[in-house]
Order: structure tokens, then C-alpha cells, then sequence
């Protein structure tokens, strides 16, 4: 009769290693799936990092096309009720920037804006409404709260243009900031960023360039 032997059992250091590497092979899982679902805003009309004749300004010595660009965003944050978009040039000899879009409470099931949709407020998806920019009042957009185009003074470096989105918990922001739907770009851009505190679930952006 064979004797019976016994499976030699892992030493508790073993043990420990094994469920050492397992969690970490779990937590590498874990940051690959969240860097693959990181909140993503990006335009295919602006690819190059730059704008075409198209989309600048026809107007303040500009002679683009002044259409908006389309754009494009990827894995709004769970809990978003509604998205905003700005697009700020910091680099305009203001002292503050210069504003040239604004779009607030489009819905959380909206993907993107089409080419274009920044010229007419019928455009804009339903409840969005387009703000007032720099713009306001010159005629140069067409009415207050369409897109106007880069038109940076001559001979200055070409300027950057920040696209952002937020993602927001709120359903409507002029009201849950308290503001009048009127306000200027830089009261709604204190709003997204600080006023609704954690209302704010994220934000995306992006940085294109253009000089003359």
C-alpha cells in the first residue's frame, strides 16, 4: 500500500505575494479602462491644430467664412445633466481675453455640434441657448450669441483658441448660478468653474492656434 502524500501548502509569504499581484494586475485593469473612458472634446475641422479660411472671421479686417467648426466629444460623466461650451482666446491684447463663443444647457444625450451650428440659434440643439460674446452688438457674428471666428490682430504670434465643455449636475446653469441668462461670457465662465461648486462633474477642452 502506497503511503499518501499530501500537497505541500503555500508558505503564508507565498500567499501574501500571489494576492499582491493579482490586486496590482486588478489595478492596472482598473486605470487602463479609466484612462480609456477619460471625458474627450475635439473638433475633425480642426485636426491640424489650426483653423482654415472658413472658420475665421468676416469682419474687423478679417475675410473668412466665419462658419462654426464641428465638434466632437466622448464619455460625459455619469450624473451629467447638461453640457456648456466657451471658446476664450487668452491671448488678445485686452487685458482679459476675448470670448468668441458660448453655448449652455445642451442636453447630457448630445455627442457633438455639427459644422455650422454656431451661426443660427434654430441650430442649436433644444434647450441650448447661444451667450453673449466680445462680439456683442457689433454685428459681426450676425445676432448676440453665435460663434464669431479668430480674427487676432495683424502681425501679432498666432493666438490660441480654448475650446471647453462642461459637464454639469444641474439642468439649467443662468439659474443655478443665479445670473441673468444675459450675463457676459466671464460671469457664466465663473459660474462652470467655481460658482455651481461640485455641480461641476468635469470638463474637456482643447487648444487651436491662428495668426495673420
Amino acid at each position: 500500500m502506497k503511503p499518501v502524500q499530501l500537497k505541500k501548502r503555500p508558505s503564508s509569504k507565498t500567499a501574501r505575494l500571489v494576492a499582491a499581484l493579482a490586486m496590482s494586475s486588478l489595478g492596472l485593469i482598473t486605470t487602463a479602462h479609466a484612462q480609456s473612458a477619460a471625458f474627450t472634446l475635439s473638433s475633425p475641422d480642426l485636426a491640424s491644430g489650426s483653423f482654415d479660411n472658413k472658420f475665421i472671421l468676416n469682419g474687423f479686417g478679417c475675410t473668412g467664412g466665419n462658419v462654426s467648426p464641428a465638434l466632437e466629444w466622448r464619455n460625459v460623466p455619469a450624473g451629467t445633466k447638461s453640457l456648456s461650451l466657451q471658446i476664450h482666446d487668452p491671448d488678445a491684447p485686452t487685458g482679459s481675453g476675448f470670448w468668441h463663443w458660448g453655448v449652455y444647457n445642451m442636453p447630457p444625450t448630445t455627442t457633438g455640434l455639427p459644422q455650422g451650428a454656431g451661426n443660427s440659434p434654430a441650430t442649436l440643439p433644444a434647450p441650448a441657448y447661444g451667450g453673449n460674446t466680445d462680439f456683442q452688438d457689433t454685428g459681426a457674428t450676425g445676432v448676440n450669441g453665435n460663434y464669431g471666428g479668430p480674427c487676432p490682430p495683424a502681425g501679432d504670434k498666432p493666438h490660441r483658441y480654448v475650446f471647453t465643455l462642461y459637464a454639469l449636475a444641474v439642468d439649467d446653469v443662468q439659474k443655478a448660478g443665479g445670473i441673468p441668462k444675459t450675463g457676459t461670457a466671464a460671469l457664466y465662465s465663473f459660474v462652470l468653474n467655481k460658482g455651481i461648486g461640485a455641480n461641476l462633474l468635469g470638463k474637456a477642452s482643447f487648444t487651436a492656434t491662428y495668426g495673420r
